[in-house]
């Protein structure tokens, strides 16, 4: 996923504010699991949802305003209730700017644990 750098993504010193990066990561795996057929609004309605349980941020180097981001994104694992996510943000030039691990856990309406339904997991790892 590629994410032109605004104004309103930087801080005072003309960077990315450090915390923007979580909502780059949540929208790149939106569209990550989108694209594999996975409807996260669509699994909400029938009551499975996907909440963070771990983030993991290094920090490599700074993006700054007109930069363009291209955001990848992998499933490294899964088990009953969870899935681990992989992210690398890298600039227009291909440098590193951000390396980060997403630990989703399913739950249900009550937010309690829940096995991940064995359609949406097949989608997720084709």
């Amino acid at each position: 996923m590629k994410i032109k750098i605004y104004y309103h993504h930087t801080d005072c010193g003309g960077v990315v504010y450090y915390a923007n990066y979580l909502n780059f990561l949540e929208e790149a795996r939106t569209e990550f699991l989108a694209a594999k057929g996975v409807s996260i609004k669509d699994q909400a309605v029938d009551g499975t949802m996907f909440v963070v349980a771990r983030q993991e941020i290094d920090y490599k180097y700074p993006a700054v305003y007109g930069d363009i981001l291209e955001v990848a994104t992998l499933i490294s694992g899964t088990s009953g209730v969870r899935v681990n996510f992989e992210h690398e943000i890298k600039n227009q030039e291909g440098r590193l700017i951000v390396k980060a691990k997403t630990v989703l856990v399913c739950v249900g309406k009550d937010f309690k644990p829940k096995s991940i339904p064995e359609q949406v997991l097949q989608m997720m790892t084709r």
